[in-house]
């Protein structure tokens, strides 16, 4: 029997339910249980996919090519579990969805309502796929009070009511403020989310409450008394050293057993939690520090590279190191200025030049590379980090001084070029260059065969692997002999030949540049190969300076 546990946040945004999320369903896998989360979001947008970082932070991308909220980043890092398409759904989906179905008549005629063919579409939603699952977990994007929202909420009051007692509970994510000049922790802006949320039609039976000081038993009980939960169902959720380090908080309090009893399930035993013992040990007691730049577009905003931030913290956790992530805004150094370049990049360890869209910033990235390529610091560049180091290889090397991207506009020497025809494992997919922006590009899991003597196959201890991408341009193989006369080799193809996957350079410490984004695949507990033989290259490196 599937049980349904539905996630709304209250008083302000960014309170962490994501987080909340996957450390519960994390505590319920450790229990024994099987998990999946869902995330639904308010936004019109169809999916994140044409959203700038700054307004969306990173968007991330299942096997099954679907570009999602970075929430299913939390969920896949902290449980294991594999995200596919139908575990993100926005409005704007949804609507889509229902227009299609207007124009064609499936509604034989009918009003085309709210109620009932939006909230029957968010309830279907909630409850596919999930054959052979203990729990499904489903976060409500936004804050109670949003009239975004209200479809959603609307629709989990009425799944509740559908799925019978035992079947569904509610956990309302909400904020408990210290007002310093008072010396005091507020409950009445909880009281007030609680009542909102009540007065839709849906009554928590947890709350988890943020606050940046702990909450004594006297508040908790006032918050129980007002908010008619027991006392025990108000959990405590204070900062913590890392997120890594949440899922033990949230035991540490109580949350996974009073979950459970929500339910009607005694807790029995305590989960085995060993492997976030041991992840947070490495953590907090590394054995040495390395310095990594980051030579990015959207530095101004962490979340723009979420789960490259993660993938590094995981790579240090690898070799037991901590890693200190130094954001570079590439625009620093976009005149090629060798002295800034050096100003910048001297103290890292080892460079990291991420995925990107469009020119600014490009140039920058370009001497980053030749700096990491000719002071032989550890190279690891990613999407639009290949193809940079594939234009800097082409001008510096190969004699080709107009090497460019026609992402930047027309170029006699198109090093790299958009891409409109490839390969899935659906047939051939096509694409107008001038066409839509959104859900256009090569998406999802792809297959890519290595060079059996390769640096990477060494390093992933296969000549097969699959890897996530996202990206509309290629590198152009009618450069790659030119290309590898000046020492960067083609070290990984797509099956059929026809798509550079991995570049590398045999005569450097470590240099690697993937036209994929393995860090959408690193976990704490398992990381991904690239990012922990980075770091051990940046170790080595670090014992040099």
């Amino acid at each position: 029997m599937t049980r349904y546990i539905f996630i709304t946040g209250g008083v302000v945004s960014s309170l962490g339910k994501g987080l909340m999320a996957a450390s519960l369903a994390a505590l319920l896998q450790a229990r024994g249980y099987k998990v999946r989360i869902r995330k639904f979001d308010p936004y019109l947008n169809v999916d994140p996919g044409t959203m700038s970082p700054y307004q969306h932070g990173e968007v991330y991308v299942t096997d099954d090519g679907a570009e999602t909220d970075l929430d299913l980043g939390h969920y896949e890092r902290f449980t294991g579990v594999a995200s596919r398409q139908s575990d993100n759904i926005t409005s704007g989906r949804i609507y889509k969805t229902i227009i299609e179905r207007e124009r064609r008549g499936d509604y034989l005629g009918a009003t085309v309502q709210v109620i009932p063919h939006v909230t029957d579409a968010i309830k279907d939603f909630a409850q596919a796929e999930t054959e052979d699952l203990d729990f499904v977990l489903c976060e409500i994007g936004g804050t109670v009070g949003d009239i975004e929202s209200l479809p959603f909420i609307e629709a989990i009051r009425q799944l509740k009511n559908e799925l019978g007692r035992g079947r569904s509970i509610s956990i309302h994510v909400t904020l408990v403020p210290y007002i310093a000049a008072a010396g005091e922790l507020k409950t009445k802006p909880t009281q007030h989310s609680v009542r909102e949320l009540a007065s839709l039609g849906v009554q928590p039976d947890v709350l988890v409450c943020r606050a940046e000081k702990p909450l004594p038993a006297g508040e908790r009980a006032k918050i129980a008394q007002f908010c008619n939960v027991p006392a025990s169902a108000v959990i405590p959720a204070l900062d913590a050293p890392s997120i890594y380090a949440v899922p033990l908080q949230y035991h540490a309090e109580g949350l996974d057993g009073e979950v459970l009893r929500a339910f009607g399930i005694e807790p029995g035993a305590d989960p085995d939690l060993s492997r976030w013992t041991e992840i947070t040990d490495r953590l907090f007691n590394p054995e040495g520090e390395v310095t990594v730049g980051v030579v990015g577009k959207y530095v101004g905003l962490p979340d723009a590279y979420k789960s490259l931030n993660e993938a590094l913290v995981h790579g240090g956790i690898a070799n037991r190191v901590k890693v200190n992530i130094r954001w570079i805004d590439a625009e620093l150094f976009e005149n090629g200025d060798d002295a800034e370049v050096a100003a910048n990049l001297e103290a890292c360890h080892a460079i990291l030049v991420p995925g990107a869209f469009g020119s600014r910033g490009a140039e920058g990235k370009i001497a980053s590379v030749r700096f990491a390529r000719e002071r032989k610091v550890p190279y690891f560049g990613i999407c639009f980090g290949m193809q940079m180091a594939c234009v800097e290889g082409a001008r510096n090397l190969a004699g080709i001084a107009g090497a460019s991207s026609t992402e930047f506009g027309p170029t006699s020497e198109p090093v790299v070029g958009i891409i409109t025809e490839w390969m899935s494992k659906d047939g051939i997919e096509t694409r107008e260059e001038g066409g839509d922006l959104g859900g256009t590009m090569r998406l999802g899991a792809y297959p890519a065969k290595l060079t059996g003597n390769s640096v990477v196959a060494s390093i992933y201890g296969s000549e097969a692997i699959s890897e996530r991408h996202r990206h509309r341009y290629e590198v152009n193989t009618g450069y790659r002999d030119a290309l590898e006369q000046g020492g960067l080799v083609f070290s990984g193809m797509s099956p059929d030949g026809m798509l550079p996957e991995i570049v590398e350079r045999p005569d450097h410490p470590w240099f690697v540049g993937v036209q994929f984004h393995p860090e959408l695949k690193s976990k704490p507990f398992d990381p991904h190969p690239l990012f922990a033989s980075f770091i051990e290259a940046a170790v080595r490196q670090s014992r040099l300076v």
